[in-house]
């Protein structure tokens, strides 16, 4: 059974703790990807006056939904901004994905969180701070951002351990600032005020956390990245890999 650790007791280390649930810390596997199968679908028209790249909406599921809603193929990622191979797939794969497959209307994305630590909460909460549109954006460069981010949690030590332990109100913001987000998002259209308000919704921080144990349980999670295709765990999380599948089912 995975235990749901409340927010409160998430703790990072010198270097980034994984959230206790349970969990395998992300990971990377080898995929092999099979021959073209399905037939090459045609492009699908947009809404006039719009890319399908520019269409973005909040799932029931708490994920966000980039493209055509009605896609033939649909690619879901369960991801951690505070794992270093989503942030490779990120590196490799959004452009490509977001300009090529989801631009031709044959593929939507929706990524969801999958938060492995008090860090993980605290930026995507952060990602969710501005209107919809904004969130595929912030989240490609908060994943850019990892190294860096990584290398300043380190080096805050006792103060990030202590801004842990602050009152559940204040800590989303004070772990923020320990790792030097707030100037991040700021840079991105995110205000101070406004990352405020956004880190003191305690309640959302808790639904994050308990959406990750629905997910966990439900789709037999054991790391991160994971995906889904047209519903269906897809056994590899390399960009390669996904690529090459998305292509075999006809978005070529």
């Amino acid at each position: 059974m995975i235990k749901t650790v409340p927010f409160r007791k998430l703790a990072l280390a010198a270097a980034i703790a994984p959230l206790a649930l349970g969990l395998a810390a992300c990971k990377q596997e080898a995929s092999t990807p099979g021959a073209a199968t399905g037939e090459p679908i045609a492009r699908i028209a947009p809404p006039a006056g719009k890319s399908w790249a520019d269409v973005v909406s909040q799932t029931p599921e708490g994920g966000y939904l980039m493209g055509n809603p009605e896609a033939p193929i649909k690619l879901l990622e369960f991801g951690s901004y505070t794992c270093s191979h989503c942030a490779e797939f990120a590196e490799k794969g959004d452009a490509e994905l977001r300009d090529t497959f989801v631009a031709s209307g044959r593929v939507s994305f929706e990524l969801r969180n999958f938060v492995r630590d008090g860090l993980d909460v605290t930026i995507a909460q952060l990602a969710r701070c501005g209107a919809p549109e904004t969130y595929f954006a912030l989240s490609e460069q908060a994943f850019g951002n990892q190294k860096a981010m990584f290398e300043r949690v380190q080096a805050q030590g006792a103060a990030l351990e202590a801004a842990m332990n602050a009152p559940p109100a204040q800590r989303g913001l004070a772990v923020a600032d320990a790792a030097g987000l707030i100037d991040f998002f700021a840079a991105r259209g995110i205000s101070r005020d406004q990352a405020a308000t956004c880190l003191a919704n305690t309640a959302q921080a808790s639904q994050l956390v308990d959406r990750t144990q629905k997910d966990a349980e439900q789709y037999k999670i054991e790391g991160t990245p994971t995906f889904l295709i047209n519903g269906t765990k897809f056994d590899g999380n390399t960009w390669e890999a996904v690529k090459a599948e998305l292509e075999r089912l006809g978005a070529r």
